[in-house]
């Protein structure tokens, strides 16, 4: 998977790429991308292309989730944090949603994996469960709760990364009883 920009720094034209489009050789699934046409479509690749699309951008809330195997959730958009000022581009596919994060939340409890040889800008799993309760009215409580159980039934996270991730949040105070009970439930 390449962006244009990528076949121009290797000498390769324009017009040599619109001709392998034409002849089936490279498939263009978004403006500015290309990739070889017997590529397998799953959750993984998805992630990869946005990541391309949207170089400074950090996949989180269910994305993350999905990807950290702390949900059943499949989402059918693919949801990617952006800085506050930056410019939300038009994106076809794949289908995103863009959130707005700014200061600290660009930067800690964000983690680079290796995906398809790309590297992919993703939140690490506490920090996705504590952002899934900040964008609650955005995403839903209960999927919030199903990653804060599998958070801490598959020890990706304890309470006290969540506290402090949670207290950067500020959402502490709504996250506390939801964490006491699935502790004790969990003990």
């Amino acid at each position: 998977m390449l962006r244009l920009k990528d076949f121009i720094a290797e000498n390769i034209e324009p017009e040599t790429l619109a001709r392998l489009v034409r002849n089936n050789q490279i498939v263009r699934p978004a403006r500015g991308l290309y990739q070889l046409p017997d590529v397998s479509i799953d959750t993984a690749h998805t992630l990869t292309e946005a990541a391309v699309l949207v170089p400074k951008g950090i996949i989180c809330l269910i994305s993350a989730l999905q990807f950290h195997e702390l949900t059943l959730q499949m989402p059918s958009i693919v949801w990617m944090a952006i800085e506050r000022t930056a410019w939300k581009s038009t994106i076809n596919y794949p289908p995103i949603r863009f959130v707005r994060f700014s200061g600290w939340a660009m930067t800690e409890g964000v983690e680079r994996y290796p995906i398809r040889s790309h590297e992919v800008l993703i939140t690490n799993p506490t920090r996705t469960i504590v952002d899934c309760f900040r964008y609650r009215n955005k995403i839903g409580v209960d999927i919030a709760m199903e990653g804060l159980r599998e958070g801490i039934r598959h020890r990706k996270c304890t309470p006290d990364q969540l506290w402090q991730y949670a207290k950067k949040a500020r959402v502490w105070t709504i996250m506390r009883p939801y964490v006491e009970a699935v502790v004790a439930d969990a003990a």
